[in-house]
């Protein structure tokens, strides 16, 4: 412990947590969290081009270590779906995967930058309904690309979230390829573990075992009855290319041959600094957005410090890199599996890590007769949780601003990738918090005017260049030998180019129609010359704030 220590100090990590506060919930979460990464980091390993081990060890890394110097309660890292098509076309390009670890390697390091220069406070600007819509998107891809592993059809590897697949298929053909390729005793053991992950919770007394999950009972279930299938004979009996896949090292030699390190006499390659560069941004992305999200998922509403995140994930990718493993982020899948298994501390991340260390060294033999059906009924519960269609209606019935942002992002996430659907919700976002600044910058009172009525214009705290259109369409509309009096005494900034057309109104334009303008609260700063009339009234101090 006096290494993690060591850490904690060097990121500025001063919370301290009882990790055994909540043992018997965590431990039980965790093993959840360790049947759903195990294939996911596999399967990421060999979608990316990488030995299947390399995804094992930055699992184990972002368990373990990540998992011990993070502040969040329930977030879970490890190797990524969304860095596959970077991992992938960096190992092809740089030509080693040993010249790609000294890239993780810089990446890491820059992620510890970012921290320190406390980066990580961009994720304060994530919006709710953004977040919430990545949420839902992202379910609704667990399911889709879950229901052909549950059918036996896995040409799609484990984690994958892009729309279009490696296979030449989408998230959508891909379901009616399932129909040539059914496997029953797949769709067996399927519906079986999806039946116990329910009643599990249904049954009164089956909901006070809290130490053992359902997911471990319908794993175990599945292997006792897939041998039942192989021993018997039966057609039934799912075979080697539908279960788990995990290497299994028969020697010491080979053992050290996982380990596989840097290349640092590649630092001098340019295409080096790019892929680390490339890596450590979209990681940090990634990883502030399901930090965003796990603090909403938090039942008790605890908030993770992103600074401390950020240099946990550099930690993280530093430690995997030297070791042989993938870029890792702070993950939705598993946190929302965590989460929805019961966890209460970070205790549960740093169990699944253990797990994932101790089975692939200890029980490989066993973990390889794990059915791909019966972890595609877990993460199908997982998606449903997250796609609820009850959060659909909540975004509806907040009006149209809450809810196009939360549907076009949801639409994105699940056409293209979660980056695309949170950049397509920010701008949107965005576009909405312009219109309404706009709105709000300024109170027309405006109801039926005349010729010669007074109409009063009160400006906010705050007049932004953003506010110069809507406030120039408003000036444009005044009829002519009309009294307008612009009131700016609540107002403690307003920008040069609304001055600047404030005055042109008053000099020109108010001379040529016979408008009679009064200015309530103006600095004699402002440099907006008196009409002559009233001018007791028109320079008047702001209000100190």
């Amino acid at each position: 412990m006096g290494t993690f220590y060591v850490f904690n100090l060097f990121i500025g990590m001063t919370k301290k947590i009882n990790l055994f506060a909540n043992l018997k919930s965590d431990f039980a979460s965790g093993l959840v969290v360790f049947l759903v990464a195990l294939p996911l980091c596999l399967g990421i390993a060999l979608a990316s081009g990488a030995p299947l081990f390399s995804g094992i060890i930055s699992g184990v890394i972002g368990g373990i270590v990540v998992g011990y110097l993070s502040q969040s309660h329930l977030s879970v890292s490890g190797p990524a779906a969304g860095l596959t098509a970077i991992v992938l076309t960096a190992i092809t390009d740089l030509g080693s995967f040993n010249s790609f670890l000294l890239a993780v390697l810089i990446a890491g390091i820059i992620q510890l930058i970012l921290g320190f220069i406390k980066a990580g406070t961009i994720s304060n600007y994530f919006p709710n309904n953004v977040i919430e819509g990545m949420l839902a998107g992202i379910g609704v891809i667990i399911i889709l690309k879950q229901i052909p592993h549950a059918f036996g059809y896995d040409p799609d590897f484990e984690g994958d979230e892009a729309f279009f697949q490696i296979d030449g298929q989408n998230s959508f053909s891909e379901l009616f390829q399932v129909v040539n390729h059914v496997q029953l005793g797949s769709i067996i053991i399927a519906v079986l573990s999806l039946t116990i992950l329910i009643l599990w919770n249904k049954v009164a007394f089956l909901k006070k075992i809290k130490l053992v999950p359902p997911a471990l009972i319908a794993v175990i279930v599945s292997i006792l009855l897939n041998e039942f299938f192989i021993q018997s004979g039966s057609n039934l009996a799912v075979l080697k290319e539908h279960l788990v896949s995990l290497p299994v090292p028969t020697s010491l030699q080979e053992f050290k041959n996982i380990i596989v390190t840097p290349d640092f006499s590649a630092v001098t390659n340019t295409k080096v600094w790019i892929v680390a560069i490339t890596i450590a941004v979209v990681a940090s992305i990634e990883t502030l957005l399901c930090i965003e999200a796990s603090d909403r998922m938090d039942a008790l509403k605890r908030y993770t410090n992103t600074n401390v995140e950020l240099k946990a994930q550099g930690i993280g990718n530093i430690l995997s890199s030297l070791l042989g493993g993938l870029p890792m982020t702070s993950v939705v899948v598993r946190t929302t599996a965590n989460n929805s298994a019961g966890a209460k501390s970070k205790m549960s991340t740093i169990i699944h890590g253990v797990l994932l260390l101790v089975s692939v060294l200890a029980i490989p033999t066993i973990l390889n007769k794990i059915p791909l059906a019966t972890l595609a009924a877990v993460l199908l519960m997982v998606g449903y949780k997250l796609a609820n269609p009850a959060t659909v209606k909540h975004f509806w019935e907040k009006g149209k601003y809450q809810f196009i942002p939360f549907i076009a992002t949801f639409a994105a996430v699940v056409f293209t990738d979660l980056l695309k659907g949170v950049a397509l919700g920010m701008i949107i976002s965005v576009i909405f918090v312009l219109k309404g600044n706009m709105k709000r910058a300024y109170n027309f009172r405006k109801d039926e005017y005349h010729d010669g009525d007074v109409i009063h214009i009160d400006l906010a705290q705050e007049v932004s260049f953003l506010n110069k259109a809507a406030i120039k369409e408003t000036i444009a509309s005044i009829p002519s030998n009309s009294k307008v009096v612009i009131n700016a005494s609540d107002t403690v900034y307003i920008a040069h180019d609304v001055l600047d057309l404030i005055k042109e109104f008053k000099k020109i334009r108010s001379k040529e129609e016979n408008i009679k303008v009064k200015l309530v609260g103006f600095k004699e700063a402002y440099d907006l010359e008196n009409s002559g009339e009233d001018e007791k009234h028109v320079f008047v101090a702001p209000k100190k704030v």
